[in-house]
């Protein structure tokens, strides 16, 4: 067995069973008594321990380096706020302000400050945690509620991880930074899928994030049989190896809930398990071959014709907004937001979920306009006037500026790159500039259900908050010159950074949650993320007979916390049916069970919505 074998299970979006997979790999491989570490680099909702169940050993903070400045010594000067890129320090006329959630660390403002003012204090983002379950070591990073950058304790659950042995990564869901920064590390990637055109979708984008890292990857196909062979089709014209299929199995979803593993549910798959590790590590032996980095979008179908828009930001617009979100993704949040839009009166829709975007599959839309989108900048160095003194790569923090073999001359990594403008302030040659970086983009388009406001984050782009931000703005104009009443967004998963913008300033949030031990997990944590915004919530329980005891476990526990639970929809293979027929499950079979409860949910969520508003008028 190679020593040190590193093996991330990711996936384009959350919820179709990463973590499931880690977990059970990882005490299979245990059980025959290889050297097996877990580690959980899902910050935002950490769930391995629950499968797991480890005793903790040890506990450290995660902290980033933020701004303090004296003011005793500070002249007021303003150099702290031209060296941030990142508004996280600003000179007022009186005094100096500084942002901490918003600072990356850089340490720009520390040198830009002509007079020392300025030193720097540690801030805590989380929390790293090591132990053992049986004979499996555990480690897991929690990104603290509120904290919008998860890469920071994601890097410090990853220094954690042994160097030797099979280290099992369960990765963030997506394709962004904080993918990145756990899958670039892995000898070789398990990429977990569904054969759903949702599960298609974000397969597509997670198999292109592998390939620009170049890292070898199989696919993993859970629930096996529950939807239609798309997704075995691409693989196969792709050339990509199916290498693990687990069954759409009630005895496998039944056990999840209770926080058991499947092995131990369905003992005949642990077998499946322990033979992966031969075929993990030949893939893992082949050489890593990144392809070239484009900073665009994958473009969406059609959208060429289109003429772009101006990309000026429309005036505040004051649309009531329904949010809907999750603690993690996969829960059913975008077909019960599709069956919301089906059933409401004149509504725009909005997808804030841009990491891995889904409800352009329902809705089929017809772009009208597409506009890049620029959230941030990234270092751009001139080759002919590098002169290789390396201060460029001492300033730089995150190990973006380096130097290739046989050179002098650095260049920059652009999937480490931070966007803050150390080296080009640092740079004595000015062989550095800052140029603007095309995270992805954003399209206003029409739909069967009414117009719709979406975007594309680019493969392995940050700012996806200030992508979700410019959805949302533009989803509150379309809606104004459309007249529509009522602005539903489908929002990001998870407690981070592209989920608080979401959902700020919005006038109801609603939580999609399933009845698991994980779910329970999930929902207690974006409830106390909600609850920081002072904003109505309501919860719906999906796939509620599933499992009753949780599902009751969950009323409990929204008694306690003063929420409503606004609806329970009951398990329904019509939702996937729906999900391949590309229709909302209101549409596809509006008898079913599931479409039955999204109704009854859907009038208790207009009349908490409309009470909301009718405060809100008297309030004023």
């Amino acid at each position: 067995m190679k020593e040190g074998l590193r093996i991330a299970v990711a996936s384009g979006k959350g919820g179709t069973g990463k973590t499931t997979i880690a977990t059970n790999l990882a005490v299979a491989l245990g059980a025959l008594g290889k050297k097996v570490a877990y580690v959980d680099c899902d910050v935002e909702e950490p769930n391995g321990h629950i499968f797991l169940n480890p005793a903790i050993e040890w506990s450290g903070e995660v902290t980033i380096r933020v701004p303090r400045v004296d003011e005793r010594l500070c002249n007021l000067c303003g150099a702290c706020g031209e060296a941030c890129r990142h508004s996280a320090i600003v000179a007022l006329p009186s005094r100096v302000l500084t942002f901490p959630k918003l600072c990356h660390g850089c340490g720009g403002c520390t040198w830009a400050c002509p007079q020392g003012a300025i030193s720097e204090r540690p801030r805590r983002t989380g929390v790293v945690e090591t132990g053992h379950a049986g004979p499996v070591d555990f480690v897991r990073g929690i990104l603290d509620v509120g904290e919008a950058m998860a890469p920071p304790v994601i890097r410090g659950a990853l220094d954690k991880a042994p160097r030797d042995g099979v280290v099992v990564l369960d990765a963030p869901p997506g394709t962004s930074c904080p993918v990145i920064e756990t899958v670039r590390s892995a000898d070789v990637v398990l990429l977990v899928t569904e054969p759903t055109p949702f599960g298609v979708n974000d397969l597509k984008l997670a198999v292109e994030m592998v390939k620009k890292l170049g890292v070898p990857f199989g696919v993993v196909v859970n629930r096996a049989g529950s939807g239609n062979d798309e997704v075995y089709d691409d693989c196969a014209q792709e050339g990509i190896s199916v290498l693990l299929e687990i069954p759409d199995s009630l005895d496998i979803a039944r056990a999840y809930s209770r926080g058991q593993l499947a092995i131990e549910a369905v003992p005949s798959l642990r077998t499946k398990f322990e033979e992966l590790l031969g075929v993990l590590e030949e893939l893992a032996s082949a050489e890593r071959v990144p392809h070239e980095m484009k900073t665009e979008a994958p473009a969406m179908d059609g959208e060429f014709a289109a003429e772009p828009v101006a990309n000026d930001e429309p005036a505040v617009v004051d649309v009531p907004e329904l949010v809907v979100v999750s603690g993690k993704g996969g829960t059913g949040k975008t077909s019960v937001v599709a069956s919301f839009l089906a059933l409401a009166q004149n509504p725009t829709a909005a997808d804030c979920d841009v990491d891995a975007a889904d409800l352009h599959l329902v809705l089929e839309p017809e772009v009208r306009h597409r506009t890049p989108f620029s959230g941030g900048q990234i270092a751009v160095i001139d080759e002919e006037r590098c002169r290789g003194c390396g201060l460029c790569s001492k300033r730089c923090r995150f190990g973006a500026v380096v130097t290739p073999d046989g050179s002098e001359v650095r260049r920059v990594q652009e999937l480490s790159c931070e966007g803050c403008g150390v080296c080009a302030d640092a740079c004595p040659h000015g062989a550095i500039e800052m140029a603007a970086a095309q995270n992805g983009e954003w399209f206003i388009s029409d739909t069967r259900l009414g117009p719709f406001v979406h975007a594309r984050l680019g493969i392995a782009q940050e700012n996806s908050g200030k992508l979700v931000s410019t959805v949302r703005r533009h989803g509150r104009a379309v809606a104004k010159s459309a007249g529509s009443p009522l602005l539903i967004c489908d929002g990001s998963p998870g407690i981070g950074c592209p989920v608080i913008a979401s959902i700020a300033a919005a006038r109801m949030v609603l939580v999609v949650v399933e009845p698991t031990l994980s779910g329970r997990h999930d929902l207690e944590r974006v409830a106390e993320l909600v609850s920081q915004f002072d904003i109505h919530m309501g919860i719906c329980i999906n796939k509620a007979d599933v499992s009753p005891e949780q599902t009751e476990e969950i009323a409990r526990d929204a008694k306690e916390r003063g929420l409503q639970v606004l609806g329970r929809i009951r398990y329904d293979p019509s939702v996937t049916a729906a999900q391949v027929a590309r229709r909302s499950v209101v549409e596809a079979r509006p008898d079913g069970p599931a479409a039955q409860d999204i109704r009854k949910l859907w009038r208790n969520v207009k009349d908490e919505f409309d009470k909301q508003l009718t405060g809100m008028r008297t309030e004023k």
